[in-house]
């Protein structure tokens, strides 16, 4: 008899205890950790998302009556909130960021620098199981060597890149290499689940260039080394192995994204609709030439279009929770979620992005194309 599962057996978006990516920078006073947090945060925020957990040092915190929220139009905002720290919304909290630093005097993480400080051996000890994955060493004195127990335990810490606590430039470069290998690869997401209404037929069926449309973009995603998957509804009949049955079900591509992001949320995901038969593989080199993985999505736009094309769009993981958001307000649009938020957006002729909707559409861009 099978176990019973009481719960979805559903994929999980990578984390450490509190982020998708985070650094416990531990082995040292409080106070070094957070002015060398500062100064390299100061040398990578130009190209990632920071965030900095600590714990607060103060004894005399008295929890707000109500909750007090400051906002300023420069974009500050000034928070002071009852939170009590909790594994599942602290992950909600940081998803959106490339790389939380977390003093690790108080809180572990994932991965770990350790900064050798001889006046500390005491608090490293304490700490030794959760130093189970130094990226590297900073020295704080020439006088700091490697304590014998923890080379004991993790004799490979010999081997690691060293810096001076003064070289903010070395340690700034190796955090942002780091961060690097960590951004997500992108996959290829054909969107043929449309219902085609206007058109009176399946648009990923049309023919423009001697094969399906959906055929053709898939084709065109994978000659660039994308693994790429076909979005379908239910009651579609397709034959293509790398198919994504739709599971947000009546939302059209925003439930196509979703559904995308259900499957494989360790994965950035680049959308392209069927009805965009002028999208070509100069196009889409530009799209991912371009693609900022700080911001939750890279979008084209028409130089004269208002509003960035989500259906050519590089979704970035951390653009999943925030759609859920907005689902959860009722909002299923995925171009009011790019309007909404964070997003890197590339200007490109309009012809390039002209959607394809009845019939007469069809006629004349195939005329078009074969001229």
């Amino acid at each position: 008899m099978s176990k019973h599962r009481k719960h979805a057996n559903l994929t999980r978006r990578e984390y450490g205890n509190m982020a998708p990516f985070e650094v416990a920078i531990v082995g040292t006073k409080c106070s070094v950790i957070k002015e060398l947090v500062q100064q390299v945060s100061l040398k990578m925020q130009q190209h990632f998302k920071l965030a900095y957990a600590d714990a607060s040092h103060s004894v005399d915190e008295l929890i707000p009556e109500p909750d007090q929220f400051t906002f300023h139009d420069s974009g500050i905002l000034d928070c002071t909130s009852a939170y009590q720290m909790n594994p599942y919304l602290n992950k909600i909290k940081f998803a959106g960021y490339d790389l939380v630093f977390i003093n690790g005097n108080h809180y572990p993480g994932a991965q770990q620098i350790l900064i050798l400080d001889q006046d500390k051996e005491a608090s490293v000890l304490k700490r030794l199981d959760q130093l189970n994955n130094i990226q590297f060493l900073i020295n704080l004195n020439y006088k700091s060597e490697i304590f014998d127990f923890l080379e004991d335990k993790y004799p490979e810490v010999k081997n690691l890149k060293v810096y001076s606590i003064d070289d903010t430039e070395g340690i700034s470069r190796h955090m942002s290499k780091l961060v690097d290998q960590n951004t997500a690869a992108v996959q290829g997401l054909v969107l043929a689940g449309g219902k085609s209404m206007r058109m009176g037929q399946d648009k990923g069926l049309l023919d423009y260039f001697g094969k399906s449309q959906r055929l053709y973009s898939a084709e065109l995603l994978e000659k660039l080394n994308l693994k790429t998957f076909l979005s379908v509804r239910k009651e579609q009949k397709v034959t293509e192995k790398n198919a994504i049955v739709d599971t947000f079900i009546g939302l059209g591509p925003f439930g196509a994204i979703c559904s995308a992001f259900q499957q494989e949320p360790n994965k950035a995901w680049l959308a392209l609709a069927t009805d965009l038969p002028y999208v070509d593989e100069k196009l889409i080199r530009l799209l991912l030439s371009q693609r900022d993985p700080k911001k939750i999505a890279t979008a084209l736009k028409g130089k004269q279009k208002d509003f960035p094309e989500p259906l050519i769009t590089i979704w970035e993981p951390k653009a999943y929770p925030l759609m859920l958001q907005f689902l959860a307000q009722g909002i299923s649009c995925p171009r009011k979620v790019l309007i909404n938020s964070d997003v890197k957006v590339v200007e490109v002729e309009d012809e390039y992005i002209f959607n394809v909707n009845t019939p007469e559409d069809f006629t004349a861009v195939k005329k078009d194309l074969g001229t």
